[in-house]
């Protein structure tokens, strides 16, 4: 077992990898590497120290050029439905039909994954999950607005169900009260599930068992409605509504459907953290610290690890892997939320007493989802671009049963459309982009919340350490599977 675990790391690193995923499997966890070793044409140190350095200049230059009072500077605004171009586009004929698209894709793929071929490049579901779905409403959210709030299937299929029953029917729900102190924690612990989906379980490209899953996932989601109120249950319970609105703040639009339509500068949405809560805060740092982890999971370090645990553990038996991933993925969770606290802690105390701890953890936690972004951007920019052209073949024959809807069946993805230069100036450019936004949006909350200037920007050095330090690791992750 040692040795075909050895086998399959020197795979993910051959030549031959990057041409195979193709015809082999569809796997999200393996889609950061790189077949052919990368020579950048600086020392990986010097880069690294570089991308510190422009974190830490971009904290001299805000805390210099912000003069203005945050708490009097409103950001602009501008409501886009003013124009009836923008009123079509988010009226109810529109919005019926992108809905009515999003649940018929949802039942093709469910169907798909029970009857269609169980080769996961020759089905639709595993790409339509993992790059359609999860990459590309992720991207969608962060960067256009919050687009899944529109067209949410799950949630178009029950508002349909109540719109068809009487106001004073039993049947539209129970309607039970959500608990206060539950927060979002439920959205939370199915977002680590759905993270070990992802990282840890091997059924995650299996075509049938990830129907299984979808239909799962629907039941349950559909319970929580029924019994807590669809809009309660979207806010508080579904792991999936609750990342893209989380990923929909740095947007440069703000979606109120029907109501307004709002443009505004990237970022701002990030700002307003009154309804911040600490379940929330939690909910932010697992979603960072699931995407670092699988940064991590690509690295010949975490493949030392591995191998050292799995050699060591033998009285787990075959399951030994999935609980190594599975303590490292948990294990990641705890420390990024232990360094938070600890920080947030430093926070406070140099605020001389204008915050305390829980509220410096709830005031500047939203300010980490551009660096989520990035990550983002980093880690699935070239699974999206190379493994998102199946989507072109796989529309045509959805099922695997050599049909040609569409006449695009025979359609061959071009492997060589990114590379890994590309990859890694785009991992750098995001990486180090998004670490000098979250610092500039640390700054600006700081001085909203500290009324002296100079205690402010002392606060503010505890959450510069932070991410000067997670730029220098991040750059060092990505680089691994591209540079070794």
């Amino acid at each position: 077992m040692v040795a075909r675990l050895a086998r399959r790391r020197m795979w993910r690193r051959s030549g031959v990898w990057l041409t195979s995923i193709f015809v082999v499997v569809c796997t999200p966890a393996y889609a950061h590497g790189f077949g052919l070793r990368y020579d950048l044409p600086l020392p990986l140190i010097l880069w690294i120290i570089g991308g510190a350095l422009t974190v830490l200049l971009s904290f001299l230059v805000v805390s210099i050029g912000v003069r203005l009072n945050p708490r009097m500077a409103a950001p602009v605004q501008l409501n886009l439905l003013r124009w009836k171009v923008s009123k079509v586009v988010t009226g109810q004929a529109t919005r019926f039909i992108a809905r009515l698209f999003a649940v018929g894709a949802l039942i093709v793929i469910v169907v798909a994954g029970i009857i269609g071929d169980q080769i996961p490049t020759r089905n639709l579901a595993p790409t339509a999950i993992w790059i359609a779905w999860w990459v590309g409403f992720s991207y969608l959210s962060a960067l256009i607005g919050n687009v899944w709030c529109v067209i949410n299937p799950w949630a178009a299929l029950f508002e349909w169900y109540e719109q068809a029953l009487p106001i004073q029917s039993a049947w539209r729900g129970a309607r039970i009260g959500w608990p206060k102190h539950l927060g979002v924690w439920p959205a939370t612990a199915l977002f680590i599930v759905f993270a070990w989906v992802e990282l840890v379980w091997d059924g995650r490209s299996i075509p049938s068992q990830l129907a299984r899953l979808a239909i799962g996932f629907s039941v349950l989601t559909w319970i929580g409605m029924y019994l807590f109120g669809r809009n309660t249950w979207l806010r508080h319970g579904d792991p999936f509504a609750l990342a893209f609105s989380v990923l929909a703040r740095f947007a440069p639009t703000e979606m109120h459907v029907e109501r307004r339509w709002i443009l505004r500068p990237p970022g701002t949405g990030l700002l307003d953290t009154k309804n911040v809560t600490p379940s929330l805060v939690v909910f932010v740092l697992v979603m960072l610290s699931t995407v670092t982890f699988d940064g991590l999971m690509a690295t010949p370090l975490w493949q030392r690890i591995e191998n050292t645990l799995y050699e060591g553990l033998p009285a787990l038996g075959n399951f030994r892997l999935a609980i190594i991933n599975t303590l490292g993925l948990l294990s990641f969770c705890a420390i990024f939320i232990a360094v938070y606290r600890a920080v947030a802690t430093l926070v406070a105390s140099a605020s001389q007493k204008s915050m305390t701890v829980d509220a410096a953890s709830r005031a500047f936690v939203l300010t980490l989802v551009p660096i989520a972004i990035a990550y983002l951007v980093a880690h699935y920019s070239s699974y999206f671009l190379i493994q998102g052209q199946l989507l072109i073949r796989l529309a045509s024959d959805p099922f695997g049963f050599e049909w040609n809807i569409f006449g695009s069946a025979h359609f061959r993805p071009n492997i060589g459309i990114v590379g890994a230069r590309f990859t890694w100036y785009t991992s750098l450019f995001a990486i180090v982009v998004g670490h000098v936004i979250a610092v500039s949006l640390a700054h600006i909350i700081a001085l909203r919340n500290i009324a002296d200037p100079r205690a402010a920007m002392r606060s503010q050095i505890p959450m510069l350490v932070l991410m000067v330090a997670y730029t220098m690791v991040s750059l060092w992750i990505i680089a691994q599977p591209i540079v070794e």
